[in-house]
């Protein structure tokens, strides 16, 4: 049993991630669950609660509100496995390689033609030396740690004629010069 929760800090927090908890909190209310994670800032708690149709309920308590965590157990081998593919996205979007190909190519043509430096190295495409897409090329398959970047790229490519996401707020084709690619 552990009180004053927020005072505790990350190195002890560990110990209770991936067990099933018991939480009291500061409205009388108590909560059961696996503990998914806990946000370093502001002590708040990532319980997931399996449920019996296969499904799971995610509830976050606010650290300010957590009065006391308690462990009722450890996590066996099927619970710890799927706790840690909770989060992760699925692997079920399986295409061809000339589908993946055809994909890559569309993705580089359409950002050269909005004036974006695009090189192709190997699997993946890297953007003005900052930003990599991976296969399969979608908006959410970008990684770059310049977020303005990021995010000018992947409404670019949401703004892809034939992308399947929400519609262009601007002429296909275009991209306003209020989001150009500037570092």
């Amino acid at each position: 049993m552990q009180c004053g929760w927020s005072l505790l800090g990350p190195l002890e927090w560990v110990h209770y991630v991936n067990k099933q908890v018991k939480v009291k909190a500061g409205n009388g209310e108590e909560l059961r669950g696996w503990l998914f994670t806990v946000d370093p800032v502001s002590a708040s708690l990532v319980l997931v609660d399996f449920r019996q149709n296969g499904g799971s309920l995610v509830q976050v308590v606010l650290g300010h509100a957590v009065e006391e965590v308690q462990i009722l157990q450890k996590a066996d081998k099927e619970s710890a496995a799927y706790l840690c593919t909770l989060f992760k996205p699925s692997k079920n979007c399986r295409l061809d390689p000339e589908e993946l190909r055809r994909k890559k190519r569309s993705i580089q043509n359409w950002l050269e033609k909005n004036q974006i430096p695009v090189v192709a190295e190997g699997a993946e495409l890297r953007v003005a030396g900052v930003l990599t897409i991976r296969a399969p090329y979608r908006p959410e398959d970008c990684c770059s740690s310049n977020q303005i970047i990021l995010d000018r790229i992947q409404r670019l490519m949401q703004n892809q004629p034939d992308h399947p996401g929400p519609p262009p707020e601007t002429e296909p084709g275009l991209i306003p010069a209020s989001t150009a690619l500037t570092s």
